[in-house]
C-alpha cells in the first residue's frame, strides 16, 4: 500500500511538476533564444549583450527618479514587463554574419502567435523587421531584428508593450536607437 502511495504521490507531484513547466513556458514565449547568436561575438569589433529580467527590471526602476518627467515615463513604461533582451554586434567585414544566422531568429518568429507589422529594407541601409506576439487586444512581447551589412541587432521585449511608448525605450536599458517616430499630438483648430 505505502508503495502505491508513493508512486501516485510521485506521479501526482510529477504532473504538477509538468503543468506549472507548461504554464511557466506559456507565460514566457515571448522570450526567443538568441543563444544560437553568441559565436557572432567571436567576429565582431563590438558587441552588446543586455539580459534584464523582471527581477532585475524592477530593481533597476527603483533607482529612476520619481522627479524628473523623463525618468518617469520610462518607469511607467518598464512597469509590467518581464524582460529586455538585446543582441547587438558590428563587424569589421561585410558577410562577417550570414543570413542562416537571422533565419535562426525568424524561425521563432513564424508561429501563429507571431505578427511581423513592419518590413522595412533597402539595399544600401539594411532592413528593419517588427514582429508582435498578441493575444486578445493585448500585446505580450516584440521583437525587433535590424540589420545592415555590418551590423546586426536583435531586440526582444517580454510582456505587454504600450507601443504609444515604445520609442520611449530607444536609448534606455541597452536598446539601441532604431528610428521609431514618436507621434506627436496634433494641434487642436
Amino acid at each position: 500500500m505505502r508503495t502505491l502511495f508513493k508512486t501516485v504521490k510521485l506521479a501526482s507531484l510529477g504532473l504538477l511538476l509538468g503543468l506549472s513547466v507548461s504554464v511557466t513556458a506559456r507565460a514566457q514565449n515571448a522570450r526567443i533564444e538568441m543563444g544560437q547568436l553568441d559565436h557572432l561575438g567571436a567576429k565582431a569589433s563590438e558587441t552588446v549583450d543586455v539580459n534584464i529580467d523582471e527581477r532585475l527590471m524592477h530593481l533597476t526602476a527603483k533607482f529612476l527618479s520619481g522627479k524628473d518627467p523623463d525618468e518617469v515615463k520610462i518607469k511607467e513604461l518598464v512597469n509590467g514587463l518581464k524582460g529586455i533582451y538585446v543582441k547587438s554586434f558590428e563587424f569589421e567585414r561585410d558577410g562577417d554574419y550570414s543570413q542562416a544566422d537571422i533565419e535562426s531568429i525568424r524561425l521563432q518568429l513564424r508561429s501563429p502567435a507571431w505578427s511581423k507589422i513592419l518590413n522595412v529594407s533597402s539595399k544600401k541601409e539594411g532592413s528593419v523587421e517588427v514582429y508582435l506576439m498578441s493575444n486578445a487586444a493585448q500585446v505580450g512581447g516584440l521583437v525587433v531584428v535590424a540589420t545592415d551589412l555590418k551590423e546586426l541587432t536583435i531586440v526582444n521585449i517580454v510582456g505587454p508593450v504600450d507601443l504609444e511608448k515604445l520609442s520611449q525605450l530607444e536609448g534606455q536599458f541597452g536598446v539601441p536607437e532604431l528610428g521609431i517616430e514618436r507621434t506627436k499630438p496634433k494641434p487642436k483648430n
